[in-house]
């Protein structure tokens, strides 16, 4: 996949920028999320979710469950991993090999993930954010 940039003034069109992308989405596909705390991963992931389940779904961010599956799709998010065998133990292969997975900070996972990998990150860009897809 070739980089592109997309700057995103506001959390609202972050989310019509994440209603888009989803609808680009087919399983199976990875999804890596970088991007320091507060830059927007878990409002592109929740976003993502709720484009391709409805809106009504309820998307609790996976901070403390470690993932969260809804139908197809599950949402990780890695940071309280201390450990690269933690992740078998979550089913992120699994995910990996049948499911739309998005990763929220998923460097602990770098060699596990597929190649066709689509990697956003996130930085600060004035008030919005600038979103890199590689």
């Amino acid at each position: 996949m070739e980089q592109k940039t997309f700057i995103l003034n506001n959390v609202e069109e972050t989310r019509a920028w994440a209603r888009e992308f989803a609808k680009t989405l087919h399983a199976p596909i990875t999804v890596a999320l970088h991007g320091d705390l507060g830059m927007g991963k878990s409002e592109i992931a929740r976003t993502i979710i709720k484009t391709l389940r409805g809106e009504d779904t309820v998307v609790p961010s996976p901070t403390f469950t470690l993932v969260q599956n809804y139908d197809g799709i599950s949402h990780f998010d890695l940071y309280r991993i201390g450990d690269e065998s933690e992740l078998e133990e979550i089913g992120l292969q699994y995910a990996i090999d049948n499911d739309i997975t998005l990763i929220e900070w998923p460097d602990i996972a770098k060699d596990k993930l597929p190649s066709n990998t689509i990697h956003i990150n996130i930085m600060q860009n004035g008030d919005g954010r600038k979103l890199v897809l590689q």
